[in-house]
């Protein structure tokens, strides 16, 4: 699907409509399924065609300022976009959060941006101290996607436990970033577990995700069982 060299107005709705005909109704069907929100507009195009729009995308400010984030598929597209920027990213970052509100468009977001490989994490706190649910699971995704590794390991576990947010997918997303802990670093993230502060459902739901990996020994796995019954 070609895209215009410069956006304007006339054009980007074009586009829009050309979109709009890439439909694939059983995959639409299926996806509003996963994303739990009736409210969302989807028009049934799978992530993969998404990827391949994005990348002839040249004009990003262009698309950024015309995108009308009326459907999922712009949500998505505008995401992508913002993930090939140098220049003002935080700010166009900032400017997106308020249109993020599922766990999809969220965590597509946060894994794209790589640029974070490179920012020091100290920043992530801004999005974790918000207000706004999806800012935190961004913040949380983004630690989870560029910062587990030996040199933030345990800057990673600190912030994790200040996380006191308890809407589902705040929840969610910080078990699911601590299971990627505790199978990268099982030491440092078994030992956390003994005297962090966390909620009862982000321990419970961290211990059932670390459980349904493959890379963790059966050895571990009812030890950490044994944690989990400790906290009923």
């Amino acid at each position: 699907m070609e895209v215009p060299i410069k956006w304007n107005k006339e054009n980007y709705n074009d586009f829009l409509k050309r979109l709009k005909g890439l439909e694939d109704t059983e995959y639409k069907t299926f996806h509003k399924k996963l994303l739990k929100n009736d409210s969302i507009k989807v028009i049934g195009i799978r992530t993969p065609n998404l990827r391949k729009i994005a990348k002839q995308i040249k004009d990003e400010p262009g698309f950024l300022k015309y995108n009308t984030h009326t459907y999922y598929e712009e949500n998505i597209l505008a995401a992508l976009v913002i993930s090939k920027l140098k220049d003002n990213l935080f700010e166009y970052i900032d400017d997106f959060i308020p249109y993020i509100d599922n766990w999809a468009v969220n965590d597509i977001f946060a894994g794209s941006l790589k640029q974070f490989k490179n920012i020091d994490i100290n920043y992530i706190n801004k999005y974790l101290e918000s207000s706004n649910p999806w800012s935190i699971r961004l913040g949380l995704t983004l630690l989870l996607s560029h910062y587990v590794d030996d040199k933030n390991i345990d800057k990673v576990l600190e912030m994790s436990e200040k996380v006191t947010n308890k809407d589902y997918y705040v929840e969610m997303a910080n078990a699911w970033l601590l299971s990627i802990c505790y199978i990268k670093f099982p030491k440092q993230t078994e030992d956390f577990f003994k005297k962090a502060t966390l909620d009862d459902f982000t321990f419970n739901k961290t211990i059932s995700k670390i459980c349904d990996s493959y890379r963790v020994s059966k050895e571990d796995k009812l030890r950490l069982k044994e944690l989990k019954k400790g906290r009923k």
